[in-house]
């Protein structure tokens, strides 16, 4: 298979072929400036303990991460919507290697501001086999110390391209979470931990599911 992060590469490479210099000038500000707050050295780290929550599913169904825990050690996936293909491409790698996963015992959920409805139509169109939560205001993110606010020329740009984000997520604080993965042992503790503000960069699945494995005595 190929690795997910020439797969991702391959989708930066096509925009630049595609989109004026001028406005690829745009969205490189936006990450510059998102990784100059330091934002990826206050995540939740490996060894902390790792908030419980009950988020609800694509189809209304509440699911609690204590419940999940109780069977196996738990992959979580933040993503910033259906609408950003690098969130699509990471989570489709995730969808393949879904059964690996669960022969190892471990569970996966992916999580994000995104409507009910929104999770829904993704998870059918991406044949999604893991539950996709909704993350009303970013609040089990910002836990997880992912949260930023869009800046403003950020959202002209992105009104521009057609991506209205308050309308996806359903209020008007345009935040999102930085994409990242964890997985957290059935104790509740972190043991892997990675997220970036470059959102074209992701960890391997490969890395995530040896954690998982390695949680599992597998």
């Amino acid at each position: 298979m190929t690795p997910l992060q020439d797969q991702l590469d391959e989708i930066t490479a096509r925009t630049r072929d595609l989109v004026q210099e001028e406005r690829l000038a745009v969205g490189e500000r936006a990450v510059e400036e998102l990784f100059a707050t330091g934002i990826e050295d206050r995540i939740l780290p490996v060894g902390a303990t790792a908030p419980d929550f009950a988020l609800k599913d694509s189809n209304g169904k509440l699911v609690r991460s204590a419940d999940l825990l109780a069977l196996g050690p738990l992959v979580v996936k933040f993503f910033r919507g259906r609408w950003c293909p690098y969130c699509i491409t990471d989570l489709e790698a995730w969808r393949d290697l879904y059964g690996h996963l669960r022969e190892r015992e471990a569970l996966m959920v992916a999580i994000g501001p995104q409507l009910e409805r929104q999770s829904d139509f993704m998870a059918g169109q991406h044949g999604l086999p893991f539950p996709v939560l909704t993350d009303t205001n970013n609040a089990v993110a910002e836990q997880f110390g992912l949260v930023y606010t869009v800046p403003e020329y950020m959202r002209e740009y992105y009104l521009s391209i057609l991506v209205n984000i308050p309308f996806m997520n359903g209020e008007q604080s345009w935040r999102l979470p930085l994409p990242a993965t964890y997985v957290i042992g059935k104790d509740r503790k972190v043991l892997f931990a990675e997220a970036h503000a470059d959102f074209r960069v992701r960890p391997e699945p490969e890395e995530a599911l040896a954690a998982a494995c390695a949680a599992c005595g597998r």
